[in-house]
Order: structure tokens, then sequence, then C-alpha cells
């Protein structure tokens, strides 16, 4: 169905989770913000709610990652949705920009949060002859006026409202006007608005898939599923986005439209590519206004990123694909029978947070987001390996995808002289020496992209980049390169780039959950975008090669959407079970997966997580460990989190329990992540865990434990006997420390396998002393 890296189903009677909402939106609880409650302040944390049946979003706390995003909505014909982030940071294609600070002379751009009970009440009182954001726009005026002694004073600029997906409002407000907010009713938070910078032919048949057998047969892809796209915008020309074939109407659910803008036409959309809009206020405010000679205000991308990641996930069937003859085959997105909603949020500076909220608050309105289903995430691990803790995106309630190689290579034989030119740095070749040759250049002075530039001014017929293993990275400059093979290589290897674990905020999972291809996927691009973004590369391709865990995750998405439509029954959580139990930690040579990292022959748990995702096998678990929203909530008060911030994320209707003390162990997640203390001799952990029988209704599942080293277990009971389908059985793991590792900082590996007659069930183990 849907190729996602970001997906999410709330149930008609669940909460959503405001940590899983803030992860989505992008904020972190590490920023500095402005809200009426001290206790809320002082933890920072983004809280959010959602009412039953309809997305609410209450951010007393909003908080910008420092690495960019971008969101994804997906929706199907049963209200059933996903919500894609990608972490826009691929390894060919970077944009660096840092971020950049919105401000204006002595104004500033802040998004608004407003409690939606109170701006309600208020538009009831008004009727026709207002709306609520004008009545606080007056209240704000008016307020500082008082403040400054009654002077007359510049009213704020109201850029955008949000009444959909959250309430609340952006505007460009004084330092006096957002002190007036405190005393405005129904004021909840205001948070700075920041620019956020961004960051295929074989994977289906390398992850197993054959479309018309298994998970991709007609039944499961029949769907009408509308996937929604906040990014850089799309090609709408481009081959990938062609109805052909899409004879069905466009769901009636459907509000959105095609607008029109710089080279953007309603005559651009089609069954295919059925609604597009553009964003600029906040970034307009931020950057100044959009130069249209380098970009579109419209939905046009100018940027490559946006095309990539939307035909990734369901661009069109094309024969024939490649970038200069490599790759090439049949490009096409996870969900190839998709339709497509382009929300361009993304320029060359960045994306503003206003303007992705805007996207986001008229992609609801427009029919795309449906919560009766639940919601399921999937988000990049991030591409700042192969350092260890370097993972983010590790909430539990989040499927944080790794990314590793596939097995096709790209490989080319080169016959070397002696000489190298070093760092190839402007000015320091000759052409006298270079024209014609390949030349050889190191890291370092400047970059690869640069270097290549260097060499083709010189008249150099090509560039060899010589790596470190933890540098290994594709730049598309000379075309230096084979059509591509299946090669005889290990596969998966996961990348050197790859963000590796423990989590540093939330240690008490193992992550990354589970690694998908993310190394040279293909998929399409704007003609008039160059593949290296280098303003003297005049080529133009209509596919183009990029790697990272934006890549990655739009797999394991769309599997999630495919699995969704196999088991409609299956919660978010048990979707990700399935494809966490069932990954496998073998390569297609029977060894353990490798890592690219130095020293490290064998890649852990905190590279792959549970291993690399095998749909078919997702499809029939056997067993699946099901969260419930409630579930969460235990979770966070096993945190410490204050009762103020459990009032408002649940909306006033949960208090963390006294009666009993919980563990953060005691989440229902489908792998072990157990905390020791460095040096100490008392060191033990005991989890309890739920399994739903989801194979045959009578079997038996027998434990086999792979203890990690200095760390014996024992699980009760050892057998598992299910009597029916749906059967809900309980266990209990002991972890205790030998003390052979308890003053080593290295963590220690195992797992926990269920075994029945024809299902095999894994936990992976890992064991870090703090």
């Amino acid at each position: 169905m849907v190729l996602s890296l970001i997906s999410i189903w709330v149930s008609d009677d669940d909460l959503l989770d405001p940590l899983l909402l803030s992860s989505v939106m992008g904020f972190d609880p590490i920023s500095s913000c402005i809200g009426p409650d001290p206790a809320v302040l002082s933890e920072r944390w983004a809280l959010v709610a959602l009412f039953e049946k309809t997305l609410e979003l209450q951010l007393s706390q909003v908080f910008s990652w420092s690495f960019p995003i971008c969101y994804y909505f997906i929706c199907s014909s049963m209200n059933y949705c996903i919500i894609m982030v990608y972490r826009l940071s691929s390894l060919l294609v970077v944009f660096m920009a840092a971020a950049i600070s919105i401000a204006s002379e002595d104004k500033e751009i802040y998004v608004v949060h407003m409690d939606k009970a109170k701006t309600t009440a208020l538009d009831n009182i008004l009727g026709d002859s207002k709306k609520w954001y004008e009545v606080v726009m007056d209240s704000i005026t008016e307020l500082s006026a008082e403040e400054d002694g009654g002077e007359e004073a510049s009213a704020p600029e109201l850029l955008y409202t949000y009444e959909t997906a959250i309430t609340g409002f952006a505007a460009r407000l004084s330092n006096r006007q957002l002190e007036a907010l405190n005393k405005v009713d129904g004021f909840l938070s205001a948070v700075p608005d920041e620019m956020l910078s961004l960051q295929t032919t074989h994977s289906p048949q390398f992850l197993g898939l054959k479309f018309g057998e298994g998970l991709l047969t007609s039944r499961n892809l029949a769907n009408d599923v509308i996937i929604g796209f906040v990014d850089s915008g799309i090609w709408p020309e481009h081959a990938s986005f062609k109805d052909g074939g899409m004879k069905r109407p466009v769901p009636s659910r459907w509000k959105g439209v095609c607008e029109e803008g710089t080279r953007f036409t309603a005559k651009n959309c089609n069954m295919k590519l059925i609604g597009a809009r553009a964003y600029y206020k906040g970034y307009e405010a931020a950057a100044g206004k959009i130069d249209e000679t380098v970009d579109f205000r419209s939905a046009r991308d100018s940027q490559g990123h946006g095309t990539h990641t939307a035909s990734t996930a369901a661009g069109q069937m094309i024969d024939g694909a490649s970038l200069f003859g490599m790759a090439k085959g049949v490009a096409a997105g996870m969900s190839s029978t998709a339709r497509i909603a382009e929300y361009k949020a993304c320029y060359s500076r960045g994306c503003a947070s206003s303007d992705i909220l805007a996207a986001i608050d008229q992609a609801v309105s427009d029919g795309l987001m449906s919560f009766q289903h639940g919601v399921f995430v999937a988000a990049a691990a991030g591409n700042s390996g192969p350092s260890s803790s370097t993972v983010v995106n590790a909430a539990p309630w989040m499927m944080t995808v790794a990314a590793s190689t596939m097995d096709r290579s790209f490989p080319a034989i080169v016959n070397l002289g002696r000489a190298i030119a070093k760092y190839c740095s402007s000015g320091t070749l000759s052409p006298a020496l270079v024209k014609g040759k390949i030349v050889v250049c190191e890291r370092g002075i400047n970059g690869g992209v640069e270097k290549g530039q260097e060499v083709e001014k010189a008249g150099g017929a090509g560039m060899l980049l010589l790596n470190t293993a933890s540098q290994a990275r594709g730049i598309p400059l000379l075309p230096l390169f084979s059509k591509g093979q299946c090669s005889a290589s290990p596969a998966p290897v996961m990348a050197s780039f790859s963000s590796r674990g423990p989590a540093l905020k939330e240690p008490y999972v193992i992550k990354p959950d589970v690694t998908a291809p993310g190394v040279n996927i293909l998929a399409a691009w704007p003609p008039t975008v160059s593949p290296s973004k280098i303003k003297s590369d005049n080529r133009s391709v209509l596919f183009n090669v990029i790697s990272g865990t934006s890549m990655s995750c739009p797999h394991v998405g769309g599997l999630a959407a495919i699995l969704k439509e196999a088991h409609k029954e299956w919660s978010p959580a048990a979707i990700k079970s399935a494809l966490m139990t069932t990954a496998y930690t073998l390569d297609n040579k029977k060894a353990p997966i490798s890592d690219m990292r130095p020293n490290s022959p064998s890649a852990t748990p905190f590279a792959y997580g549970s291993g690399h995702v095998d749909p078919e096998k997702a499809s029939k678990p056997g067993l699946i460990y099901d969260i419930t929203y409630v579930d969460y909530l235990y979770y966070l008060c096993s945190l410490n989190y204050s009762s103020s911030q459990m009032a408002t994320i649940s909306r006033g209707n949960f208090s963390c329990p006294t009666y009993t003390v919980l563990q953060t162990g005691d989440l229902n997640y489908p792998s072990f992540a157990v905390l020791f203390k460095r040096n100490s001799e008392n060191n033990s952990a005991i989890c309890k865990r739920t399994v739903t029988n989801v194979g045959y209704p009578r079997t038996a599942y027998v434990a086999q434990v792979h203890e990690p080293e200095g760390v014996p277990i024992i699980v009760k009971p050892k057998v598992l006997k299910f009597r029916r389908a749906g059967q809900k059985l309980s266990y209990e793991v002991r972890f205790a420390d030998s003390g052979k590792k308890s003053n080593s900082s290295d963590p220690s590996f195992g797992s926990l396998v269920w075994v029945s007659i024809k299902y095999t069930v894994r936990s992976p183990i890992a064991v870090t002393w703090k």
C-alpha cells in the first residue's frame, strides 16, 4: 500500500500520545519555551492531546530538533492513515543550511498554541461578527499598549491560523506583545519559528516482494490510498506521477485542490497527483522573498528531494529507469497505485516550522487524515553514524529505521598510476597533467563535489575519492561507474553513516528498531536539478541515486501500510512487533550482518535493532507484542512525569497510579534493553511481557535464550501453550549480573526466541553498564 518514514494509527477510543506527535512535528524537549505553567516549563516537554475521531493537537510546548525533517500523511479509503516524517539528510544531496533565527528588527515570528475549548467558546459568542483569532490579535495589541504606557504600537502581523490539526496561529510579535499573550484567556504556549534545513529499481526484490504474489497481491494494492507529502515540492510532469491505468475516481473524501502558482497550474494535477499546495509565508518572513529564478512560489520542486521521496513512496512503475545507465530496471514506489497530494513547505534555505504546521493543518482539512484506525510511526535513525549514541527519533512509540546496503553494487576496475593529487582543492590541479586522466583525490579541505568540479575544470576524465571505511559515500560527479549488478558480496551491510544506539534520551528500549535498504536508492528527479546540485553541473537526469536513513524509512512505512491492509485488525504496535520479531540478522551468505564501521566486522542491535525487515515473514509472525495508549502513559509515569504533565497529556482523565511501582522495562516492547550500574554487585532486572497468538489456534512455544556475556537469564514460564487465536499469555524475564562485565563500558548482546513448529519469534537483548 503505502511507503512511509512515519506512519500513525489512532483508534476511536484512544488519545494520540503527545510525545509521539512531538516527534512527528519535529519537537525535542531541550529548547526553551514560553508558557503559562511553570511546572510544564521546567520539564520542557511537548504536550499534545487528541479528541476522539478528531485530530486536535494542543501543544503547550513545541521544540525544534537540530536536524531536518519533513512530514508525510497517508490515508486509505477506509479512513486509515499514515503520517510520514523524513529526516532530510541524504548523502548525495545534502542541504547544509544551518538553523536560521527568524527575526525582523524587534519582532520575531512565533507559533502560538491556544486552548481549543476556549477558542470554540469564543467563536460561539462572536457568531459571524468576528473570528477568535481576530479578538486575540486585538487583545494582544491593547494589552501590549497598556504595558507601554498607552503608546500606540504596531499591530501583530498574522501569518497563519491553525484550526484543524492544531489550534493556534503564527504571527510576528514584539517582546511586549509576546508578554501580553500570557494574559490572554486560552493561551497555552508560544515558540519561536525556526528554519529547519533539508537533511527504487531493486529494493522490492531485495525485500523479497514480488508483484502479484504474497503481500503485493491485487487485494492488498487495490485500495484507494492517498499519500500526502510535506517536502520541497514535486515535478508533476515526471513519468512517475502520470495517471495511466488509474481509472477509479478520486475518493469522495478528498477536499483538496491543485493551487496555481509559479509554473504550476491545475492542469498539472491528474488522477495520480490529486492535490498540490505551497506554503512560504514563514519562509519569506525569515529569508526574504523567494527568488523565482531559482525556486518556485508553487508546489513545483526546485531541489529534488520532494520528487525523490514521493516517487519512492508512490511512484508509478517505470521501465528502463537508471542514472547514467546505473541501476537500470523497473522503478516503482512501494505503493505504486496510491494517489499523491503535495504540500510544499521547504525551499532553498530550509523549511519554516510555521509553514510546515500550516501544511499539516490544511492536509487535515483536505480530508487526508482521519485517525479512526490508529497511527503507526516510522522514523529515520539519522545519518550521524558510525559513532555510538547518535540515533535520533528514539521514542518507543516510533519505529526507528537504520540504513543498510542491498545485494546490488556498481563495481568498476581502474588501473592507477603512482601520482595522487592530494586534496584537489581550488587551483591545485595542472591541466597539463590532469587532462584526459582519472584523478585520485583524498578527503579534506573541501567537499567531494567541489573536488570533482576542480577535476572537471582541469579537463580530467573522472575522479576517485579515497575514503576510510567510515567515510564511504557515493558522489554523482563524473561517470566512473558500471551499470550496476547483483553482486556476490555479502548483503545487507550496515551503512557507516547510519546512526547508532544506545539512545541518549530514551535508553530504555533498543534503538534503532530495524534496518532497511537505504544505500544507493534510485528514484525520480526533476530534470532541471543536476544530480550533484552544483551550479556548474549542467547535466539533466530523470532519476537520481541517493543514500540515507530517509531512504530506508519509506520502505518500512510502505511495508507497514501493506501489513495493515493484510491485517486490518492489527494495531500500530502489532505491526511494529511483526516487523521486528521476524527481522533477520544473517546476510545472504548466512553470516552475521556486517558493519562498515571501522573495527566492527559484525553489526550489533545498536546498529540494526532487531535486524533487517522481512515483509513476507512479518505478515505471518505467529506472536505479537501489543501496546495500547494507556501502556505508553504508564511508561511515561515510570519516567517520573509530573502530575501536571500527565494531566495535560491525557486531557485530565489520567493520573499515574500511586499504589504500585512502575518499571520502564515493563513496557510491552518487542526487544529488551537492560541498564545496569557499573561497579555494582547487586545488578538485576525483571521485565514482563505479554504476547498475543496470531498464528495457529492451538500451538505451543518454547523459549530459547542466547545469554549476553556476563548476564544469566531465567524465563518463566519456559513454555507458552495457546488454545485459541487471539489468546494472550504473559511471561517474565529475569536478568542478573554475574560480575564479569560490571567494570566494562562495552554493552553485551543476546536474544530471546520463542519457537513453535512453524514460527520463530525473536527479540534482541542489549545490556549496558552505566
